[in-house]
């Protein structure tokens, strides 16, 4: 079977309704992130009224002297009282406003592993990096009355409460809100990207947000990019019976009959439409699926298509390892190697952002 024939066999729900016009998309754009708040994630709420941000220190010859970083405390009041977390910004010395990438982080900051800080600061990008467990903590049991999660009453859930894919996308935009009063930045050129359960973040970040100029999408598999009919590795079911919690209760409905969502994830991916999308993906990641997350970009590249954009230009084929395309309004690297935010990951997201709005 071709990859194409594969494509056609998944018997993904249309991008968007046969017929409709550019001037639809709009509206259609609002159904659909209902339609993944009430099935899959949960709805947001609305914004603060303000974000108050503390500068609690600064150190102007950071990273071997070419960049200024700021441990920033973040705050702002909810219906259970104020809550704060911190963010660490760092500001390559320019004399021009800088692209951002906000990062989702597994740890705090330098964020260990994930997160090479020097090579994003020698690329010329600012980073604002939070650590998700300052958000809400990432335990099956103590979530709920950690963080975020505790200060709003989940008192009468009617299975479309946020979980906490939505709380940690949420406060990617409280660091947009304030990353939006700086000079150093460049307003139209503020991303969002994270990695595995945060790359499905970044995603339903961006997906929400239009302020954002897209994202870095990294390995986010499962409920993220991949198209969940017919995926390999991990699905629905696992999922929820191991990280329930990630989204609301309705989604637990899918659970061994994925063909009964009304929507699947390229619908997600269409959301970031005509926004740039950069994704990457890891040969040997077979539980976040690179062929399904593939499919994804295709199929969303109609919306783009749609609204006057060329989405993903590649091959009707699924690409070969090293494979990396950048020409459209979707970006897509194939690298060798397992599940991991690379360097050269890093790398394949800055090269595409700025092709694209430098």
């Amino acid at each position: 079977m071709t990859f194409l024939d594969d494509l056609q066999a998944r018997k993904l729900p249309p991008v968007f309704p046969e017929g409709m016009a550019a001037a639809q998309w709009p509206a259609y754009r609002k159904q659909l992130i209902e339609l993944f708040s009430r099935e899959e994630y949960g709805f947001t709420p609305p914004p603060p009224a303000q974000v108050r941000a503390e500068v609690i220190t600064s150190n102007e010859k950071a990273w071997a002297g070419k960049a200024e970083q700021r441990d920033i405390r973040l705050a702002f009041d909810t219906p259970g009282g104020e809550f704060s977390f911190p963010v660490t910004l760092v500001l390559p010395k320019s004399d021009r406003p800088l692209p951002l990438a906000v990062y989702i982080a597994f740890e705090p900051f330098p964020c260990g592993r994930y997160g090479p800080i020097e090579e994003i600061v020698d690329n010329g990008y600012a980073l604002a990096a939070f650590c998700y467990n300052d958000v809400t903590l990432d335990d099956k049991e103590a979530w709920a009355s950690t963080g975020l999660a505790a200060l709003y009453d989940r008192a009468g859930d009617d299975g479309a409460m946020w979980g906490q894919i939505g709380m940690w996308a949420w406060a990617a935009s409280r660091v947009l809100d304030h990353a939006l009063t700086l000079e150093e930045i460049d307003a139209g050129r503020i991303f969002v990207t994270g990695h595995s359960r945060l790359g499905k973040t970044a995603l339903w970040c961006a997906a929400q947000d239009e302020r954002f100029a897209g994202a870095g999408v990294n390995n986010s598999g499962c409920s993220g990019m991949a198209v969940t009919r017919d995926k390999r590795g991990e699905r629905v079911n696992p999922i929820t019976t191991n990280h329930g919690r990630w989204f609301c209760g309705n989604y637990k409905k899918y659970v061994d009959r994925e063909d009964a969502l009304p929507m699947d994830q390229h619908m997600l991916a269409a959301l970031v439409a005509p926004r740039l999308l950069a994704v990457c993906n890891a040969e040997l990641d077979t539980w976040a699926d690179p062929q399904s997350e593939f499919m994804s970009l295709v199929e969303a590249s109609k919306a783009y298509r749609l609204l006057g954009a060329p989405g993903l230009i590649a091959p009707a084929e699924y690409p070969p390892v090293g494979a990396q395309f950048f020409d459209g309004r979707i970006g897509y690297s194939l690298r060798a190697g397992t599940h991991f935010m690379s360097r050269h990951d890093w790398g394949f997201y800055m090269r595409y952002w700025g092709m694209h709005t430098s």
